[in-house]
């Protein structure tokens, strides 16, 4: 009886077992499904909510747009600009060959865009890449059978023809080799900024581009930006002397007004200079201008002009107006030997139309 007792007993232990077993098997696999099912269906009130995995941002952004996620930090989303860099003549440039020590040369670009290498004689770079470049020295040691498999590197020393030019009135003229890819305002102020004398009216001249970039800029750039273009490498940004239109003769102060942007008319001009002096000879006044055949006179009817009675006139750059004086006996033949002559010694004035 004792023994029936016992064997129930034992019984019942593992019957428990097995149901405990079970329970526990049955929670673990629970747990391990996936978020997305419990995310479909709704949880219990007052329970807490269950957070999915935190997602990269980048990869969460390659999902929503249906593209792969993009490394940020490699190179690859954006063009490399150091290979949009071609090498150009006064280059000065590093071939190496690896394990081939011997074959390793400092060579500088010619006019003609050529280098001179041992075993392969001249080659043409001119307007290729460094990778480019690399190619075309791999598979002429390879074609003459001077390298098995070589592996050539390029490095740019003094990158002479990637230099921006500055050429004009500013302060310091000259090759920037170290402002390429950079704005304009940047390389006019690493060119010392602007003379007195410098017009607002500049052209940029750009490689493999026939006509120039023309720019009107403001007096002062920070006015306006919208002429804060890119400056590219080799390119020439010239700033040409603004023109200066000359009023001399008997006038309150001769001088000579630099017009930087804008135009002047001779009413306008005379106005600037003091104007007439009591002693002028109003009817005698000319514009002398420098035109392709030589120095031409144009009668200027000042009298009128004032009455208005004839219309002003637009002088154009270099132009000298000269107002004779009443009393002055000057001969016809000589007014442009005087008026250039009372032109070299006046004072230069700004004008700002």
């Amino acid at each position: 009886m004792e023994s029936g007792t016992s064997s129930f007993t034992r019984c019942g232990r593992v019957f428990f077992f097995v149901l405990a077993v079970f329970l526990v098997m049955a929670s673990i696999a629970a747990a391990q499904q996936p978020a997305s099912g419990a995310s479909q269906s709704s949880a219990p009130a007052g329970a807490p909510a269950v957070q999915p995995a935190v997602q990269p941002l980048s990869q969460a952004a390659g999902t929503t747009s249906g593209e792969p996620a993009k490394n940020p930090d490699s190179g690859k989303d954006s063009p490399d600009q150091s290979a949009l860099v071609k090498l150009g003549p006064g280059d000065l440039i590093e071939v190496n060959v690896y394990n081939v020590p011997e074959l390793t040369s400092k060579v500088r670009v010619s006019n003609s865009g050529e280098i001179y290498l041992p075993l392969i004689d001249y080659i043409h770079v001119e307007g290729l890449t460094q990778e480019e470049a690399q190619t075309l020295l791999e598979k002429r040691y390879t074609d003459g059978g001077f390298v098995r498999n070589p592996h050539v590197t390029i490095f740019v020393d003094e990158a002479s023809s990637q230099g921006v030019t500055v050429l004009g009135e500013v302060a310091k003229a000259g090759i920037y080799p170290d402002v390429a890819d950079r704005k304009l305002y940047e390389v006019i102020s690493e060119a010392g900024g602007f003379t007195n004398s410098a017009s607002r009216k500049i052209a940029v001249i750009r490689r493999n581009q026939a006509d120039p970039i023309r720019i009107d800029l403001p007096r002062n750039l920070a006015d306006d930006l919208t002429g804060n273009i890119d400056i590219m490498p080799g390119d020439t940004i010239t700033v040409p002397r603004a023109p200066i239109i000359y009023v001399v003769g008997d006038v309150g102060r001769p001088s000579g007004l630099l017009v930087d942007n804008g135009s002047l008319t001779v009413l306008q001009a005379l106005a600037l200079a003091g104007g007439a002096n009591r002693t002028a000879k109003m009817g005698g006044a000319r514009i002398i201008r420098k035109t392709p055949t030589g120095m031409t006179e144009t009668n200027v009817q000042l009298k009128k002009m004032l009455e208005a009675k004839a219309p002003d006139i637009t002088l154009q750059g270099d132009d000298i107006l000269f107002v004779p004086v009443s009393a002055g006996k000057l001969a016809a033949a000589r007014t442009i030997e005087v008026a250039l002559t009372m032109a070299t010694a006046v004072s230069i004035y700004a004008v700002h139309p």
